[in-house]
This record gives structure tokens, C-alpha cells and sequence, in this order.
């Protein structure tokens, strides 16, 4: 009975393989045979960079280091590291978004106290950012009608014309476009020049005012979708190249200054109803459109509702944000734009506006304020982030001006009584990617063994890579830098940002 059994198993077995063979067999005949090929060749494994030197440039608290060069090495082959041992991963063969760069904004406020500089400190000024030697600033965001930063509300119309027949940027023209111009001068290609609005004129709001949130009214939509088109056309008639623009700045935050709020499916609606059909009539199909522009907690909501309409998604380039979530008191969402990352992966994330609050001048070379934004920066690139822009770029001793009082802190501050220009630690923390990563550049994978430091890298289209170590730790770290088969060891100081490029 056993023996049976068996014969027709095997049986059984045997007729089943004669059945795959058979329909193997069909199958190639019907279908075109795919070669997979590898994605990398053998000898690509294990890439040597040794012999190869590097540069280290440092910033740290407490000494006189400011972007300066400490140290130029070699690498030499690599050995076994150690979990007593701390390092950061280079992977060079796994690369992910393109760089498109980083800058700050040019407000009213900025450019009141760039026009009471003297003639040399304004050039120190715009070559500290924007020349060769500064920190290669390329983005440039503005505002679209004032927002908070500067000395009061306006708007480009007179109120009550929906027919935007009065439509002037005259006011912009007495000192943001000249300073904004000067920029640009500088920026000898890859510029990124883009505009938010804070607030519609008054009378096309729910509130009938500018300040303290208020709704656009569905009766102007189609007028409000049209400003943007004259601002566009205003601004480049001027010589100004407008790279983009967002829909709305914070459009989730009733604020005592220009604000104005925006559901999820609202914006979703402005964008594929109005404000994307009336830039495609224009002619400015390409102008790319930033949705959301606020922050990190609420920003796969805004993204899910908008990227997976697809009438409104094709309007879209990508969604901006902004790091202010903390104030509820948790922490940065950098989870939050990865989720998006994988969701939406043919949309761009650009961070689009961050500073520190509640300025006090006894904290303008505060170190956590530089430590921020090297955080943000690390982790909003390592996240896929594009590019990234800073708030104001120039603010007066008061950390204005403001016309509702929300005075807050920026890289470079001018005491407008003694001329002189104030260097605070975050315009250096900042420096440490906009002055050697290039537009263009591309990330590669980077990986720490340990939470004490953290890092981000970027390869240039010259085939240098530059590799930012932040150590925001009070004790000096030394740390092996590991790329494919080679390596180096490093030191870097307590409270410290490095560049090595390579």
C-alpha cells in the first residue's frame, strides 16, 4: 500500500515539472527575454580613494574658527571600524535628489535697513551672501504684497478694484527691487527667485482685513488668481526672473499680522480652478507652484489632498514648509516630509521660510541658534529636500523692523546707530552648505554609527563630494569619515559644524 502511495506521488511529481517545463517553454516563445543587467560592474565594488586629500573647514563655539580651513588630509585604505569607534558612511554609488540651493528672503524690513546703510557696508553685505567669496546664496524669496517684516500694510491695487486696473509695484521699487536687483547681479546663474503672498487686499477677505487670518471670498478667486499673474508680469518687466511662486504663506495660522487661511481642499481647488488655468493662459506654464509653505506637522495632509487630484497635482512642482511646529513643544517632523518623499516621489520639497523667534539682543551669538539650523539642514536634505531658504537676510539691533512687533533673529543684523554689521554663529552654520555644495549637485547616501553627530553629503558636477559633520555634543568627537574602501580619521571640536571636501 506504501509502495503505491509513493509510485503515485512520484508520479505525480514528475508529470507536474513535465507541465512547468512545458509552459516555460511557451512562455519565451510568446514573451521577450529581459536581461537584467547589473548596476554596477565588479570592479566599481570597493572604489579606492586613497591617496586622495581632503580639505576640513570649521566653525566652533568658543573659539575664533569660522568657516575656516583646520586641516588637509589624505585618505588610506580602510579598516574594520569598530562600535567602539564613531564614524560617518560615505556611500557614493547610491545618489537621490538634485541640489537646487539655498538662500534667504529679501523683505521690506531687509531692504528699509539695507537703505540706511552706508555705501560700503551695503557692498559688504551682498558679497557676504551673494558674491563668490560669500556664502553662494542662489534663492531669493519676496513677498507678494507686505506681510509682517516691515514698516506697514500695503497692497499693489487700490481697494476695491477687482479689475486689478490700478495694479502698481511702485512702492516695491523704492528699496526691495533695487536691493533685490544688486542681489541678483551677483548670483552669476542657477538663480531661484520666487513670491509669497501673506494676505489678499482686505476687501477680498471674509474679515475685511489684511491682519488676523480671514478667507479669500469665492467671488474674487479668479481676481486674486489673476494678481499673481500681474505681479509676474510687474516684477519681470523690471529685469527680475520669477522662478516661482507659493500660493499661500502659513495658510493654516490665524496671525495678528497678513494672514489668510486656506483649507486643504481649498488651496487644492484655488490652484486647479483658478490660480493654475490663469498662469497657462498667461503663458507662464513655466512658473512653478509651491503648495502648502507652512509647517512640518500638517504637511502630509496638504500633500495627500492635492498631489493625488491629478487636476491639480499637474499645477503642482512641489510642496514648501516651514519649522515652526516646535512651538507646541514637540520636536521637528523631518519623518513627516521622508513619508512624503515616498509617496510623491516626482514632487519637490523646498523649505521655504525658518528663524529664530523672540529676539533679545543679548542672544544674537546665542550657539543653539546656529545649532537649529544645522539640524534642520541635515535632516530636511537627508530627507529629500531640494532647496532651502532662510527668512530675512538683513534685520536692524531690534531684530526689525516689524509693524506688529514679532521682531526675531537673522544670520547678519545691523546696528543702523554705528553702521556696523553683526555677524551671528547661524550665518556660518549655514555657510557650511551653501558656500561648497553647488547647484546642481546631487546626494549621496550618508550614515552615522552614532546619534552624537550627524551628517549629510552632497556630490558636485565636478565629482567632488562635500561632506557637512555637525557635533553638537560640549566634548571634541574623533571620528573616521568612511568612503567605499577608504577612510580617514578626524577630530572635530565641542559645538562644532565641518565641510570636508573631497
Amino acid at each position: 500500500m506504501n509502495t503505491k502511495n509513493n509510485l503515485q506521488q512520484t508520479m505525480v511529481r514528475i508529470y507536474y515539472k513535465l507541465f512547468i517545463f512545458l509552459l516555460l517553454m511557451t512562455s519565451c516563445n510568446d514573451a521577450k527575454i529581459v536581461k537584467l543587467e547589473p548596476q554596477y560592474t565588479i570592479s566599481s565594488v570597493g572604489e579606492s580613494y586613497s591617496n586622495k586629500t581632503l580639505q576640513v573647514y570649521t566653525t566652533a563655539k568658543d573659539t575664533e574658527l569660522r568657516l575656516a580651513k583646520t586641516n588637509e588630509l589624505t585618505f588610506k585604505e580602510k579598516s574594520q571600524p569598530l562600535e567602539t569607534g564613531i564614524a560617518v558612511f560615505v556611500n557614493p554609488k547610491k545618489t537621490f535628489q538634485e541640489y537646487l540651493g539655498i538662500g534667504g528672503a529679501i523683505t521690506d524690513a531687509s531692504a528699509e535697513v539695507f537703505s540706511v546703510l552706508s555705501s560700503s557696508k551695503q557692498d559688504e553685505l551682498l558679497q557676504s551672501y551673494f558674491g563668490k567669496d560669500g556664502l553662494g546664496y542662489n534663492i531669493i524669496r519676496t513677498s507678494i504684497n507686505s506681510s509682517d517684516f516691515g514698516l506697514g500694510s500695503h497692497t499693489y491695487i487700490d481697494e476695491g478694484d477687482t479689475e486689478l486696473k490700478t495694479f502698481s509695484i511702485e512702492k516695491d521699487k523704492v528699496k526691495r527691487i533695487p536691493l533685490i536687483k544688486r542681489a541678483i547681479e551677483l548670483i552669476s546663474d542657477n538663480l531661484v527667485f520666487y513670491a509669497s503672498p501673506w494676505s489678499p487686499p482686505a476687501f477680498m477677505k471674509t474679515n475685511k482685513n489684511m491682519l488676523r487670518g480671514g478667507k479669500l471670498l469665492p467671488e474674487f478667486r479668479q481676481s486674486w488668481a489673476n494678481y499673481y499673474v500681474k505681479f509676474i508680469e510687474a516684477y519681470e518687466a523690471e529685469g527680475i526672473p520669477v522662478w516661482g511662486l507659493t500660493i499661500q504663506n502659513e495658510p493654516m495660522a490665524t496671525q495678528r499680522w497678513e494672514s489668510c487661511i486656506y483649507t486643504a481642499e481649498e488651496e487644492r481647488d484655488f490652484l486647479k480652478g483658478y490660480l493654475g488655468p490663469a498662469l497657462e493662459k498667461a503663458g507662464m506654464s513655466d512658473k512653478n507652484i509651491i503648495v502648502w509653505d507652512h509647517n512640518r506637522d500638517l504637511i502630509t495632509n496638504r500633500a495627500n489632498t492635492i498631489f493625488e487630484d491629478p487636476e491639480a497635482s499637474k499645477y503642482a512642482w512641489g510642496i514648501g514648509f516651514h519649522w515652526y511646529e516646535t512651538w507646541t513643544g514637540g520636536l521637528p517632523k523631518y519623518d513627516n516630509l521622508k513619508s512624503i518623499n515616498e509617496s510623491f516621489p516626482s514632487k519637490n520639497m523646498m523649505f521655504t521660510e525658518g528663524c529664530q523667534e523672540g529676539f533679545n539682543t543679548e542672544r544674537l551669538f546665542h550657539w543653539p541658534n546656529a545649532e537649529r539650523y544645522g539640524n534642520s539642514m541635515i535632516n530636511d536634505f537627508n530627507s529629500g529636500v531640494v532647496g532651502w531658504t532662510d527668512w530675512n537676510i538683513l534685520l536692524d539691533q531690534r531684530g526689525g523692523p516689524n509693524h506688529v512687533n514679532n521682531f526675531c533673529f537673522a544670520p547678519i543684523h545691523a546696528n543702523t546707530n554705528s553702521d556696523d554689521l553683526i555677524y551671528t554663529p547661524t550665518y556660518y552654520y549655514i555657510g557650511h552648505f551653501s558656500k561648497f555644495i553647488e547647484p546642481g549637485a546631487v546626494r549621496v547616501s550618508t550614515t552615522t554609527s552614532i546619534t552624537t553627530i550627524e551628517s549629510t553629503s552632497f556630490m558636485n558636477k565636478d565629482g567632488k563630494i562635500v561632506t557637512v559633520v555637525m557635533n553638537p555634543t560640549n566634548t571634541k568627537i574623533n571620528y573616521k569619515l568612511i568612503v567605499d574602501s577608504s577612510e580617514t580619521v578626524l577630530e572635530i571640536p565641542p559645538r562644532a559644524m565641518q565641510s570636508i571636501v573631497y
